[in-house]
Parts: C-alpha cells; structure tokens; sequence
C-alpha cells in the first residue's frame, strides 16, 4: 500500500498539487479578486478549472511508461473527476456558510472533465509523440 502511494506521489504530482488547489479554491473562501465578471463567467472558471486539473493528469499519464486499460482510464480520469465534483458541489451547499452547490457547476466540471479527456486520448499522445529523427 506504501509503495502504490508513493509511486502515485512521483508520478502525479502536478495532478495531486492542481487538486489540493480545487479543493482549495471550491470549499474555503479564498481572498476576492477584482476581476470584471460577466453572465456565466463562474461557469467559465469551471471549466478551466477541471479542464487544467484532468489535462495535467492525462499529461503526467501519457509521459508515464505505464497503460491503463481503457475502462480503468474511463474510471480513473472521467467518472472519478465527476465524483470528486460532486461530492465538492455537495460538501458546498450542505457544510459551508460561504458558498453553495450548483447543479450547474457541476455540468460545467463536467464538460472540463470530458473535454480534458477528448485531449487526452487524441489530441495530446499526438502532441507528445517523438517525431523521426528528433533527438
């Protein structure tokens, strides 16, 4: 159990890091900032944020030497993220003052999530791909 932690540890720690700080950004109530906001723009935010979250670990996935099988991957970089986005939204309207869970929010965590996904799977192993003759 030690060693499967610790080599989660090595080889995602970007992913483990931009976690903690979802984590962070969606259950305390961090320091407000003066940003010109717009209709939808917290949805936006969403987005992005599980767009980052899910394209690191995909990232830190592919430059690895181990392969998933694909319903492993399904479970571990699609349904995983959902749940963690759920339970967020969850633990927002029911045990913080300062915030509330949106039906909403979790559908744009969501979309973040798939679109992370539809880059990992055809777009990034593409990118990441060493082309003949580089060195």
């Amino acid at each position: 159990m030690k060693r499967k932690l610790l080599r989660l540890l090595r080889t995602y720690p970007l992913t483990l890091l931009c976690a903690v700080l979802v984590w962070y950004l969606c259950l305390l109530k961090p320091p407000s900032l003066r940003i010109t906001h717009f209709a939808g723009s917290d949805k936006v935010a969403h987005v992005l944020m599980y767009l980052g979250l899910c394209g690191t670990l995909w990232w830190e996935y592919l430059r690895g030497s181990r392969r998933l099988p694909v319903v492993r991957r399904v479970v571990c970089f699609v349904c995983l993220p959902v749940l963690m986005s759920g339970l967020i939204e969850l633990l927002q309207e029911y045990a913080t003052r300062h915030r509330s869970g949106d039906w909403y929010d979790l559908a744009a965590n969501t979309l973040g999530i798939l679109m992370a996904a539809a880059l990992g799977r055809w777009v990034m192993p593409r990118l990441m791909k060493p082309r003949d003759g580089a060195k």
